[in-house]
């Protein structure tokens, strides 16, 4: 059974406060409350690396409030911003050794459409480590890079074209608008990082910054390809590495907001609890079972471990199949991301209402200082879920 984990989200020491950078540029104000999490869900009792169980600890909140100032103060709290931060930096293409730590980074400038955003949690994906190993650097931003897709943090500064955000709110996103196409040379795992608003949300209330920083390229990927394949109620899914950061959210948006009649995933024989618990109606254990020779056929195949040849032998005809990586066989296809708020957007209430959840590998969060290590576990294959990095200092 799947144990409901209280996390503690954040502390005061883990979080420089913002208003350090000038005498008072806003306010930033700590209360300490005690609640249950119920939105982040543990993995099985099996799967967990030796590590404490803390029942109900104090979940820091922070939240961050304009004032209304003169001109002149507004100007002197952007000036009062630093000019350089913490980031984790490669300036050629290879494996996690190419990754450096670097203390003295440009703070990105802001375009009026961006808001600057103090990173608290990010998330690792398999985009960010076949970036920084060149697998597409032909249409990839010049080097150096500071890696980093997904962000969860709280906006301190807005573009002169910003309307639905303002300093202080805590937001999520993916900061890349098109995941291959020139993705922006800062990226989250920083201090800071600048985003187009159109790319972000407001944070769901019940979710940590960890549980945020998990959701965005997942989900927005999740969701996407389902609308893709004209997904709706009453129709049946098959989901091919069902406790990964994609397909953990294809079986829940499939089940609770696409209305599915029946959602059956594949996983290891440790995870099957998992899958079920997100709401697979028949959960399949690969290493003693091949998928390919179910009697059943599916309306959609989403496969998001690269296994489309052998997809395509379980999809109804006039189905469809999705391909996050790998080969592709007809009548299988393959999309790439676009990120879009209006997306996360939408999906917050499915979120803030615990229908969905994020879904984070039990050996996270990773704190900033052990990022390579992060990468080199997430590129094993082998995590449930997403690989979380927090906090971010």
């Amino acid at each position: 059974m799947l144990a409901t984990t209280s996390t503690l989200s954040s502390t005061a020491s883990q979080l420089t406060p913002l208003s350090s950078l000038s005498p008072n540029p806003f306010s930033v104000k700590f209360s300490f409350t005690f609640r249950e999490n119920k939105n982040r869900i543990a993995v099985p009792t099996s799967l967990k690396s030796q590590r404490c169980q803390l029942s109900a600890l104090p979940a820091l909140r922070v939240s961050a409030s304009s004032q209304s100032a003169p001109t002149s103060v507004e100007a002197s709290k952007v000036s009062a911003l630093p000019s350089e931060m913490k980031a984790w930096v490669y300036g050629e293409y290879g494996g996690v050794d190419v990754l450096k730590f670097d203390t003295k980074v440009a703070v990105p400038e802001l375009l009026e459409d961006q808001v600057l955003v103090k990173v608290v949690a990010a998330a690792l994906n398999p985009v960010d480590f076949k970036r920084r190993q060149g697998k597409f650097q032909n249409t990839d931003s010049p080097l150096p890079t500071v890696p980093g897709y997904d962000v969860a943090g709280v906006v301190v500064k807005v573009g002169s074209k910003v309307k639905d955000f303002k300093e202080g709110d805590e937001v999520y996103g993916d900061i890349n608008e098109k995941a291959l196409e020139g993705p922006k040379k800062s990226g989250s795992l920083a201090e800071y990082t600048a985003v187009e608003e159109r790319l972000l949300a407001l944070k769901p209330k019940n979710l940590d910054f960890v549980q945020a920083a998990a959701l965005p390229l997942a989900i927005e990927t999740a969701y996407e390809g389902l609308e893709r394949t004209g997904f709706s109620a009453g129709k049946s899914l098959l989901v091919l590495n069902g406790a990964g950061g994609v397909g953990s959210l294809v079986i829940q948006l499939a089940k609770h907001v696409f209305g599915a009649s029946r959602v059956a995933a594949t996983s290891s024989t440790g995870k099957l609890e998992l899958l079920k618990s997100l709401g697979a109606d028949l959960a399949i254990d690969y290493t003693k079972e091949n998928f390919e020779e179910l009697p059943e056929k599916f309306d959609v195949v989403y496969d998001a471990i690269g296994q489309c040849d052998k997809a395509v032998k379980v999809v109804k005809e006039g189905g469809s199949v999705v391909a996050l990586t790998g080969a592709v066989t007809p009548p299988g296809f393959r999309f790439v991301v676009t990120s879009n708020g209006a997306v996360l957007k939408k999906l917050n209430p499915y979120l803030e209402s615990g229908k969905v959840k994020a879904v984070i590998d039990p050996k996270g969060p990773f704190p900033f200082s052990k990022l390579v290590e992060a990468f080199s576990y997430l590129e094993t294959n082998r995590a449930t879920g997403k690989v979380v990095i927090h906090p971010i200092q």
